[in-house]
């Protein structure tokens, strides 16, 4: 029986910061696992070689269930960001190493593909309109089926989404950027820069919109109401999800599909979301959720509400945990749409997935396990840089939801 005999925490920042797990068997086989937790990265860090790793050693790779509860219940201490995301790192280099031992793709682990490739958005943005319509065509032109929509509210710095150069990274400040917003600019602006959308490039794609969190169920409420018209694949995180109860709140108010989930860490984030039918998108993904086990059992109870998943993909997951979700979107029955951004080609000297965006879709390689390849000594070069994520405060100071 093989067992672990090192685990290895790597810190790298080739571009923006990651955090890896890299755990390896006495039979030599290798698997990796994301642990990166957006601007609080050296806590997972710490976590995972303080507390998790002596755990690891001389352990049965193969039983990936048993280690997912050992490390679950065994803390006492459960749930939370930092736990979760730790224990998604050991579950997925876990599962990279069955795949690979198999000779398997991770997907045919899971039963097998459901669908070809996983339809991912795209994120169009603009300092102003005209600029968000031009990146719209850009994603159209390069055959994207599905584009999310932000632009700069005017007036209001603390505009969520708004890139600055080809790859968008918020968390770019070495102490947390203060920028000021205004909900009612924002509740002004909204609905104008859609309808421009839909006016210039009509309905024949799949459009979006990211809220993140800053609304009041009320204002969430009458937004999705004026915004039905436009036909929008989702509103996203229209209100914090710590209450969700809230939501049903904006579900009588509004058709419009309603996505929430990429800060969740467990089930029990979004068991009364699903099963009240509270939303249509849980947007729950590997790295936070605690690992691919994880994640299963709340895409499997999404799909019994006729809930469809829909993963963050955004640059603060390695391609670790971006390959990691495809192979699971393309095996489960309730897929919905895979977030993705593409990393920073900096990413690709330390990170080597084998996936493929063709066509609007991610395809997943049929390459044992996860299908990435870590280089220790290119991620050697790039050492951790402190950067944040910005702090929103609005108009009297007070502070907002990021």
């Amino acid at each position: 029986m093989a067992t672990i005999t090192e685990a290895t925490v790597i810190v790298t920042s080739p571009g923006r910061n990651f955090v890896t797990l890299k755990i390896t068997t006495s039979d030599g086989v290798t698997g990796l696992g994301d642990a990166t937790l957006n601007g609080r990265e050296l806590s997972v860090a710490s976590y995972l070689r303080d507390h998790l790793v002596p755990l690891l050693i001389g352990r049965d790779p193969a039983r990936i269930e048993d280690m997912w509860q050992y490390l679950y219940k065994g803390a006492y201490w459960r749930r939370g960001p930092v736990t979760m995301t730790a224990i998604a790192a050991v579950d997925t280099a876990l599962w990279d190493i069955k795949g690979k031992v198999a000779g398997m793709p991770l997907y045919d682990l899971l039963g097998g593909r459901a669908r070809d490739g996983a339809m991912v958005y795209g994120h169009a943005s603009g300092g102003d309109i005209p600029e968000l319509l031009d990146d719209v065509a850009r994603f159209r032109d390069l055959g994207y089926r599905a584009i999310r929509a932000q632009a700069a509210v005017p007036g209001s710095p603390g505009s969520y989404g708004v890139r600055k150069g080809v790859v968008y990274e918020p968390a770019a400040a070495s102490l947390p950027d203060e920028q000021t917003w205004s909900t009612e600019d924002y509740l002004d602006f909204a609905p104008r820069l859609l309808t421009a959308v839909r006016e210039r490039h009509g309905f024949d794609f799949h459009l979006l919109h990211d809220v993140h969190h800053r609304l009041t169920p009320t204002e969430a409420g009458r937004l999705g109401h004026r915004l039905e018209e436009l036909r929008l694949f989702w509103m996203e995180d229209p209100t914090p999800a710590e209450l969700q109860e809230s939501f049903r709140q904006i579900r009588q108010a509004t058709t419009t599909p309603i996505a929430v989930g990429e800060v969740f860490n467990s089930i029990w984030d979004c068991q009364q979301l699903i099963t009240e039918r509270l939303i249509d998108y849980i947007r729950a993904t590997v790295v936070h959720a605690g690992g691919i086990t994880h994640l299963r059992r709340i895409f499997h109870l999404a799909e019994l509400y006729q809930v469809r998943t829909g993963s963050h993909g955004a640059t603060d997951l390695s391609p670790v945990s971006l390959s990691a979700n495809v192979h699971l979107d393309v095996t489960v029955p309730n897929f919905g749409i895979q977030e993705y951004m593409g990393h920073d080609p900096l990413a690709h000297e330390v990170f080597r997935p084998t996936y493929e965006l063709r066509d609007g879709a991610l395809y997943p390689s049929d390459a044992p396990g996860l299908g990435v390849e870590l280089d220790e000594e290119a991620a050697a070069r790039f050492p951790y840089d402190p950067k944040y994520l910005p702090v929103n405060r609005r108009t009297d100071g007070s502070v907002h939801d990021w």
